[in-house]
């Protein structure tokens, strides 16, 4: 019996402290930034906010809030618009998640002087905030027919050259 309620005791703790730290969690953007940036909640209202409607595996439509990466990246002094050519379309962002899973996008993916495609950070699904499982931050993907770029519980954006 003493065993179970140790067990009960932990797994209670596990989740008392996820949900303190997940607040907290922000997003670290650096690499090839001019102005690295760290991004909370707070942080993130301060932008200007978009909406991005995705059919899910389950067929079914949702609304996410956020703020387009490009908004962000443009605050950490990345080069974009009439700027981004030449060498600097070598460029690409790699964003990471709290599991260690990764993706990269161009640079141009995410500039609307190349692409009218929506990929913003989400804290917000229908209205509410993200799952613990899905967030506190998510990227999302318009309009992309597999959800493997939509990545889940994001901590970091890097900007790197490709080598």
């Amino acid at each position: 019996m003493k065993k179970y309620v140790v067990i009960f005791w932990l797994l209670l703790s596990a989740g008392a402290g996820y949900a303190q730290t997940a607040k907290d969690v922000t997003v670290k953007v650096t690499g090839e930034v001019s102005a690295p940036l760290s991004i909370g909640p707070a942080e993130l209202q301060q932008y200007q906010q978009t909406t991005v409607i995705r059919k899910e595996k389950d067929g079914r439509e949702h609304t996410y809030s956020g703020v387009y990466l490009s908004e962000i990246l443009t605050k950490a002094g990345v080069t974009l618009g009439a700027e981004l050519h030449g060498k600097s379309m070598a460029k690409y962002l790699l964003v990471e998640a709290a599991d260690g899973y990764r993706v990269v996008f161009a640079l141009a993916e995410l500039d609307k002087a190349f692409t009218d495609r929506a990929i913003i950070l989400a804290d917000k699904v229908d209205g509410q905030p993200l799952a613990p499982t899905d967030g506190p931050f998510r990227i999302i993907v318009q309009d992309e027919k597999k959800p493997a770029r939509c990545v889940k519980q994001v901590t970091a954006l890097k900007v790197m050259f490709a080598k």
